[in-house]
């Protein structure tokens, strides 16, 4: 079994999920009482939150370079940034260190196609939602078409993010703002919504979409347990 490498910490709401599903999910595969073999370095979300809305993602990107070398020193044998906003920098991640990086939009790709759906819907923070670096991926690399929410609604999204999500508080009434805003997005024609941020998934239930929802936490983490494991269960 290769030993996983964790970016975590971006919120540690989500990335305790991270660590459940992928050992839940290595119990599954292999039995018995058998656990992941994995590595997290945690950062400080309160500084990675202020440097993001500063702009300065030249520093995000020396903190996730600094943590993805810690993880490779320390023998993890691929790597996962557990936040999909830090995929901003996933490149320069990547070519920092000798061990593959397992992109976070690219299993969340693979199941809607192989789902045979093609128009999504996207969720997550502004960042994720307005700047080019996730969008892309999911249409140059994988054909997928993508809408986004109106101004407004991107609005409300990020702003459910950043003061209840990462902090661990599941609110009813942001709840049904997340099903109205998924409702104009099946309006709009997406056939299916990625839920692309990894805090989402605590706020936002299967029953609370008429298309299907792709959790991009829950495929990443399986994803990672695929590759750890390989073809073996040894």
């Amino acid at each position: 079994m290769k030993t996983i490498g964790l970016i975590g910490g971006m919120s540690w709401e989500s990335s305790a999920e991270y660590y459940r599903i992928i050992n839940r999910r290595v119990r599954e595969r292999v039995g018995g009482v058998h656990s992941a073999r994995s590595l997290m370095l945690s950062v400080d979300f309160g500084e990675i939150e202020r440097l993001q809305h500063a702009g300065d993602w030249s520093a995000l990107t020396d903190e996730l370079v600094s943590a993805a070398r810690a993880l490779e020193r320390g023998g993890a044998d691929f790597l996962l940034i557990c936040t999909n906003t830090m995929h901003r920098m996933a490149e320069e991640v990547a070519s920092a260190v000798a061990i593959p990086l397992l992109h976070i939009a690219d299993p969340t790709a693979e199941a809607i196609r192989k789902a045979g759906l093609r128009r999504v819907g996207l969720l997550g923070t502004a960042f994720t939602m307005e700047q080019p670096f996730y969008k892309d991926r999911l249409t140059d690399s994988h054909g997928l078409e993508v809408l986004v929410p109106e101004a407004d609604d991107r609005a409300r999204v990020h702003e459910i993010i950043y003061r209840e999500l990462v902090a661990g508080i599941v609110n009813p009434q942001s709840r049904s703002i997340y099903r109205e805003i998924i409702e104009r997005l099946i309006a709009e024609g997406a056939e299916a919504i990625i839920l692309g941020c990894t805090e989402i998934m605590l706020l936002v239930k299967p029953e609370d979409s008429a298309v299907p929802l792709f959790d991009t936490t829950t495929l990443h983490a399986e994803a990672a347990v695929e590759m750890a494991l390989g073809a073996t269960t040894d």
